[in-house]
């Protein structure tokens, strides 16, 4: 595909002001696609990304609800489904910002004829773990099997990157403010973070080669455990904290009472009950199907919290 293919090729990213799609933008304005619309609704991030792309779209938009923004779907060529709830108390938030926006969606791509959907979904619909996050997800991602439109799925484990807010990002910052860090257990949870760089390059991927049809479970190459992911990012960012283990039931309390006085707090009980849930996610060959080459944990850790322009911009929950 040459230049002016790329730059006149429209995408769409619904819910692409957070992690993904702050993490993909620019590796698609680096090959050459300039034709990008973003849609989300929080504001601050949406913010952050177009003081940092001003020559793309980035319009505040509610996908829950019918509007105005389902015109920009008109002349897409790909929509990257981004849009999902990670974090909330109660399950009318996950179903309204997962499902309900994704029916909106559909709609709006198949009112404008959208060929082709890249999906993403997530490991956790392979999970022991069983949560609102999950189960809204596994309904989201039916959805878009059963459109008729064109697509594939890619279910990532957990991320980490430029611009997270939510796992590995929250706890580098959490642990440069505090003198004592808190690991429930002994922290031997097996993990198979996943880097966002290398994620994004296989969405890119999938936009080039048109890949169709398919679930792929794209995980983490190395397995670590929770204790040594927590060691390594303060080796990285140089944090003085000193780790500690609690017992889980503490942990639990302390998650609980954290979440009686914030109404979207970083970390809840289902996700520490997701966290020691143990869980292998299969590992396929994804530098070899999708043409990309796997990033080592360290080298990732250090591009992620050593970066000089994009390690310190933090988004909002």
């Amino acid at each position: 595909m040459n230049q002016t293919d790329k730059k006149n090729r429209k995408i769409i990213l619904p819910g692409g002001a957070g992690l993904v799609g702050q993490n993909l933008i620019p590796r698609l304005k680096a090959k050459g696609y300039t034709h990008i619309v973003v849609l989300d609704k929080h504001r601050h991030n949406l913010g952050v990304l177009q003081q940092m792309h001003p020559d793309i779209t980035a319009e505040w938009a509610d996908l829950a609800a019918p509007g105005p923004w389902s015109k920009h779907f008109e002349g897409v060529d790909t929509v990257v489904m981004l849009q999902a709830q990670i974090g909330a108390k109660e399950r009318e938030t996950y179903v309204r910002n997962t499902v309900t926006s994704t029916r909106y969606v559909l709609e709006a791509i198949k009112k404008y004829q959208v060929p082709y959907i890249v999906h993403i979904s997530s490991s956790v619909l392979e999970s022991k773990a069983e949560d609102y996050y999950t189960q809204t997800k596994k309904e989201q991602e039916d959805m878009v099997l059963a459109s008729g439109v064109d697509n594939v799925v890619l279910r990532p484990t957990l991320m980490f990157g430029w611009f997270d807010r939510k796992h590995l990002g929250w706890l580098s910052r959490f642990m440069q403010r505090v003198p004592v860090f808190p690991i429930p257990g002994d922290g031997k949870y097996l993990r198979q973070p996943l880097y966002v760089g290398d994620f994004c390059d296989i969405i890119v991927s999938c936009i080039e080669h048109r890949r169709i049809g398919g679930v792929y479970h794209i995980t983490g190459m190395e397995k670590i455990d929770y204790i040594d992911i927590i060691r390594t990012i303060r080796k990285a960012v140089g944090a003085k904290t000193m780790i500690i283990h609690i017992p889980y039931w503490l942990f639990a309390a302390l998650l609980r009472t954290w979440a009686a006085f914030d109404n979207n707090p970083p970390f809840t009980v289902p996700q520490l009950k997701a966290l020691v849930t143990p869980d292998v996610f299969e590992v396929i060959d994804w530098p070899g199907i999708f043409g990309v080459k796997a990033t080592p944990f360290a080298k990732a850790i250090q591009e992620t919290f050593l970066d000089p322009t994009y390690s310190k911009i933090e988004l909002e929950f």
